[in-house]
């Protein structure tokens, strides 16, 4: 049996109506990475390509794609994929890291981080975003180091994928998987398998393949997360780790759930989610997919470590956006130590604009304790503002193509100027 891994990294959350009012689907996700490590938020044009194009990937190549969709994503700096993001069409991704009976592979393949990205850049909407991810686990395989250190860090992944319409939730065991369509509202996923008897969508020898590794006997009912995991499941949403914690927060404001409600969830660190150590909440992302097709989605990211202490900065996509140069970070190209083999044999400083003076700022928040509660509540003052501004713009459905473009970088700079 695999050794039971800490449990690290992330929380995913979806509300869907009646539990978001205004007719909203209202995503968020927390992205819990290595203390040290850099995320940025950056964003992808639309494209489109020659036949018999090549993709190269964190580690591996595979076959492009025709024409990909513009995505806004934000990713440890160091690999193609990424945690969490958004394309054009609405359709949102988060993935977490998850263990289970099956071994994880020790070979290069596609990260679930990969697999987001390339989900969000194939698919306009959620259940189609599904097939794209699974059809490619199935080609390629998932696996890989998924941090950048000589310590090995892999695991399989989920993922919870929403769209202005539905979500889903995505479950994987090495090739196997499993999928279930959010119904009842609220839908939380963490770093444990979750899906049980409500299966929707499944690999096709799922149960054959539990049945002859002797995990099920063929007689009762089929329970994914019993099956191909080695937690006990019936203690999941009773003991009082982060997807329970989770759950509860989503519970609690269920028919209430906001950009702002979601925002308060991901800052919670009395339930671990707003996490605090050698893991840390990186980066965070909130995004409101409106059900009305005439009204934009809107997505907010930090681009900083801490929610608590960041800036939720909105993103709508428009055509012409400005590049999003101050929470870009530095490119090493070929001589990038991910890149060259053996891999991280170094590590460069990937830190952006955004990610140093908020460091900075971060040091005088904890050491200064005028200076640092004067400069907290500029900051939030700051995403109220924006927050205000974006609820008018889908209150009144008018959208100014010539300020959205700046929207995220102008932003950014007010951030900026906050920390001096």
């Amino acid at each position: 049996m695999v050794p039971r891994p800490p449990p690290l990294s992330c929380d995913t959350f979806v509300a869907l109506p009646p539990a978001a009012p205004g007719g909203r689907v209202v995503f968020g996700k927390n992205s819990d990475r290595p203390a040290d490590e850099v995320q940025e938020v950056v964003h992808f044009p639309a494209a489109a390509h020659p036949p018999g194009a090549v993709l190269e990937c964190t580690y591996i190549s595979i076959e492009q794609v025709e024409r990909t969709h513009a995505v806004v994503l934000s990713r440890p700096s160091w690999l193609w994929g990424a945690e969490m993001g958004a394309n054009e069409h609405g359709v949102c991704i988060g993935n977490e890291a998850v263990w289970g009976r099956e071994e994880v592979c020790d070979g290069e393949a596609l990260l679930g981080m990969d697999l987001v990205r390339l989900g969000l850049e194939r698919a306009d909407t959620a259940e189609k975003a599904l097939s794209v991810i699974v059809d490619l686990l199935e080609k390629y395989g998932q696996g890989g180091n998924c941090m950048e250190s000589n310590m090995a860090f892999t695991y399989h992944n989920s993922f919870l994928i929403a769209d202005r319409k539905e979500a889903w939730v995505l479950e994987t065991s090495g090739k196997y998987w499993a999928a279930e369509k959010v119904e009842g509202g609220i839908r939380n996923i963490s770093n444990q398998l979750s899906i049980t008897t409500k299966i929707d969508r499944e690999h096709p020898k799922l149960k054959e393949y539990a049945k002859s590794n002797g995990w099920w006997d063929g007689e009762k009912e089929f329970d994914f997360a019993a099956t191909y995991s080695y937690v006990n499941t019936a203690r999941m949403t009773t003991s009082g780790g982060r997807y329970c914690e989770g759950y509860k927060l989503l519970n609690k404001h269920k028919g209430s759930i906001t950009s702002e409600i979601m925002m308060e969830i991901l800052r919670d660190k009395e339930s671990g989610i707003n996490m605090e150590g050698g893991f840390m909440t990186t980066g965070s992302m909130v995004s409101v997919l409106p059900q009305q097709p005439n009204l934009p989605c809107i997505h907010f990211f930090t681009g900083t470590p801490d929610p608590a202490r960041s800036v939720f900065k909105p993103f709508i996509f428009v055509p012409g956006i400005t590049p999003l140069l101050k929470t870009t970070s530095p490119t090493f190209g070929p001589d990038d130590p991910v890149k060259k083999q053996p891999r991280f044999q170094s590590k460069p400083d990937r830190r952006h604009e955004l990610y140093k003076k908020h460091e900075s700022a971060a040091v005088v928040m904890e050491t200064t304790k005028d200076k640092g509660k004067e400069m907290l509540k500029e900051i939030q003052e700051l995403e109220k503002q924006k927050i205000s501004q974006m609820e008018s713009i889908l209150q009144n459905g008018c959208l100014d193509t010539k300020q959205v473009v700046n929207l995220f970088s102008q932003c950014v700079e007010e951030e900026l100027k906050i920390y001096g």
